[in-house]
């Protein structure tokens, strides 16, 4: 074998190798490069205890409770599903019944999401865009309101311009 052909060997073992590496962690992270999990989603993939994630929907109308301290419970719907949170902190302002949510944590054993984050949504109209199509495949959404022109367009679904 000449040096030629040895350098040739070694560089296509080395992008084999590397392709390899690349799809074992693809194949690894496909349930994770997911943003996050709406209710309807999270009940279907059946989500274990202590698995960590991102379940975004809408805060359920009079499901706010708030608890001594700093703690509140809610739940998170997508119209279909419900999924109970509980988080102990301070909420964004933004933070209140029937507007989208971002919940990241983890459930626990009885079924509740402990959450270690919210995140509200950003202005008036946003409302992310699996939650809004989830709403219109329930036929609850309706088209000409504001935060369905909203979603419609790229910069609130998180797009370019």
């Amino acid at each position: 074998m000449t040096r030629k052909q040895k350098r040739l060997a070694l560089i296509g073992g080395a992008l084999g190798v590397l392709g390899l590496a690349v799809g074992l962690m693809l194949f690894a992270l496909r349930d994770n490069v997911v943003f996050f999990y709406g209710p309807t989603e999270m009940a279907e993939k059946h989500v274990g205890p202590g698995q960590r994630l991102r379940i975004g929907g809408l805060v359920k109308a009079g499901s706010l409770v708030h608890l001594e301290g700093k703690n509140i419970t809610f739940a998170v719907t997508d119209g279909n599903a419900d999924v109970p949170v509980a988080y102990t902190g301070l909420v964004p302002d933004l933070f209140r019944e029937g507007q989208g949510v971002v919940a990241e944590g983890a459930l626990d054993k009885a079924g509740v999401f402990q959450a270690d984050s919210i995140l509200a949504k950003h202005d008036e109209r946003y409302m992310p865009r699996e939650v809004a199509d989830a709403l219109k495949k329930q036929g609850v959404w309706q088209e000409g309101s504001a935060a369905g022109a909203a979603t419609g367009s790229k910069t609130a679904a998180g797009g370019a311009p």
